[in-house]
């Protein structure tokens, strides 16, 4: 028998790190925007001739071999692969995964190989967990993984893909598909890897924490997060690119208040460098720190922007806007 199971990564727009529980119920309005990108994640099962369970990261070059139940839930080497197909209760199984970002690129890659797998384990031990059944499980895990809360939009666009608004309410976490034509989208926006990766949990943990321990600074920076967010969505929704260039200006503004680390010297010259060539906005994906850069703009200048980022070092990534989510076969 063998299962196969892919999910899209994501480009953030706008209001990250707001959905973080509880962080966004203290800004009634909060949501993100986001898109799925065909740079998936992918896992596939196999069965063995064995009761064990063996965990193999192609991109790690890890490999380990367990039995089932609680060697299977604390191994240290794949942690979070060990975790979810102890939850899963699988056996007899090889679990392999890769994925086609950079380590650490702030497109939500780990978010993404949690889906697949957890698409992947859902069919092997035909346990028909539905989408949302199948989301609370991928983020609670991941929590216990990384030993910090984890966010809430990145496990959508894996799961569901397309261009929408994550909505975050007292009770309600609602996924919005928007209406937003894909190939104008891709048109103006260019994706490069700066060759600095970062680690999320650490980055937002912090800010979570200076958040919840009353820090009137960064209470104030997710005011404007979730204010640019509503309105980038407004741009988009009318197809006024200018204004959302623009938004996404402010929202890397506002990102960067949040703490001294969002940005460095070699992003901030990567930036400088597609403005210089025509880039009307650009910002770093996820929390900051190092990761992705996504810039955006006019179809007619996309190329030379493409171009000053390579010049620049950075590593320009492909990709199209993925209308499919979590795709098994």
């Amino acid at each position: 028998m063998r299962i196969t199971a892919s999910a899209p990564t994501r480009i953030d727009l706008a209001g990250g790190t707001i959905d973080i529980w509880p962080v966004y119920l203290f800004h009634p309005g909060a949501q993100t925007l986001n898109i799925a990108i065909s740079l998936r994640a992918h896992a596939h099962i196999e069965t063995r001739s064995d009761e064990d369970v063996a965990l193999v990261s192609e991109d790690t070059s890890r490999r380990v071999v367990l039995p089932s139940g609680p060697a299977l839930r604390d191994d240290k080497t794949l942690p979070l692969l060990g975790r979810l197909a102890h939850h899963f209760d699988a056996r007899g199984a090889t679990l392999t995964t890769r994925g086609e970002s950079p380590a650490g690129a702030g497109i939500a890659g780990s978010s993404a190989l949690n889906i697949a797998v957890c698409g992947a384990l859902n069919a092997w031990t035909g346990r028909a967990l539905s989408p949302e059944a199948l989301l609370e499980v991928a983020k609670d895990i991941e929590a216990q993984v990384i030993t910090v809360p984890t966010g809430l939009q990145d496990y959508r666009p894996a799961l569901y893909g397309g261009i929408a608004a994550v909505e975050l309410g007292p009770g309600s976490v609602r996924r919005v598909a928007l209406d937003v034509d894909p190939a104008e989208l891709e048109a103006r926006l260019i994706l490069c890897y700066t060759g600095e990766p970062r680690n999320s949990g650490t980055n937002n943990w912090d800010i979570t924490k200076r958040h919840i321990d009353g820090d009137a600074h960064v209470f104030d920076c997710f005011e404007r997060i979730r204010d640019t967010a509503a309105a980038m969505r407004e741009a988009l929704a009318a197809g006024h690119w200018d204004r959302v260039a623009e938004q996404l200006s402010v929202e890397w503004a506002n990102r960067k208040r949040l703490a001294p680390g969002v940005t460095t010297s070699a992003i901030d010259d990567l930036i400088a460098r597609a403005q210089a060539a025509g880039a009307q906005a650009a910002k770093v994906c996820g929390a900051g720190g190092g990761g992705c850069l996504v810039a955006m703009a006019p179809p007619g200048r996309r190329a030379e922007v493409r171009n000053a980022l390579a010049a620049g070092g950075a590593r320009l990534l492909d990709f199209t806007v993925e209308t499919d989510g979590l795709r098994l076969g």
